[in-house]
């Protein structure tokens, strides 16, 4: 069994850098020229399922965990995400030791554009650059209910600690704090399942399936090299490099 934090470091092993093709001593090529390579290397079924993904891919809802130290919550959010075809997937460090869990993301994690912060600060701030709107799942009296929120605006869906929930940091830089709906006597979701339902009422709300031409292009070479067994060595090959 990986000790939590080789756990965590394999779950981010993604990186949150876009994919702009491949680069190999001094030599490169675009994500259309990685497709073409790889293209005859993936079954005709594989090409149709990355395909049908992409046509439902989205960047509008970027999902934001802080301070989660759950290896499992960590992996059932991803997991959700990538289910949901939200690309992005934000993590902000907390200061507590990683504990280990069963559950995992079934791989789903190699998918996702998975972005890791130091600070509640530097994450929104990237947010913010990119015209997101930051969204707290957090009980306050501004809150409203997850169904009134907005999401016609991209949205970054923030979801806080399983003890404390949210920093007070975050709150501060919230443009909105939102609620799920709870009528019967619990007070509280587990964070996995509290994420589940907002992000599908996210989905629901914008169904996605917008990305721009290059984007699509971009994600395809990427999960082309993610489908393929010994991708590097036959874009190595078409380069003439050994």
């Amino acid at each position: 069994m990986e000790h939590p934090e080789q756990e965590m470091e394999r779950l981010l092993e993604s990186g949150g850098v876009r994919f702009e093709g491949y680069s190999c001593q001094g030599h490169h090529l675009s994500p259309a020229q990685v497709i073409e390579v790889l293209s005859s290397h993936l079954e005709e079924r594989r090409r149709e399922r990355i395909d049908e993904v992409l046509a439902g891919r989205t960047y509008h809802i970027a999902p934001v965990v802080e301070g989660l130290v759950n290896t499992g919550n960590v992996s059932a959010v991803m997991r959700t995400s990538e289910g949901l075809g939200l690309q992005p997937f934000h993590i902000i460090k907390g200061t507590v030791k990683f504990k280990h869990s069963v559950r995992t993301t079934q791989g789903t994690h190699k998918w996702l554009g998975v972005s890791v912060w130091d600070t509640t600060r530097e994450c929104t701030s990237a947010l913010r650059e990119k015209g997101y709107q930051i969204v707290v799942t957090h009980l306050d009296s501004k809150a409203i209910p997850i169904s009134e929120v907005d999401f016609t605006k991209p949205t970054a869906l923030v979801f806080g600690n399983e003890a404390k929930g949210v920093s007070e940091a975050m709150i501060q830089e919230a443009d909105q704090t939102c609620l799920l709906p709870m009528p019967g006597f619990a007070q509280s979701y587990n964070i996995s399942v509290a994420a589940a339902m907002a992000l599908f009422e996210a989905r629901r709300a914008h169904p996605g399936g917008d990305l721009s031409k290059e984007d699509r292009q971009r994600l395809r070479a990427d999960f082309y090299m993610r489908s393929t067994r010994h991708a590097e060595d036959y874009l190595k090959r078409h380069l003439g490099l050994k």
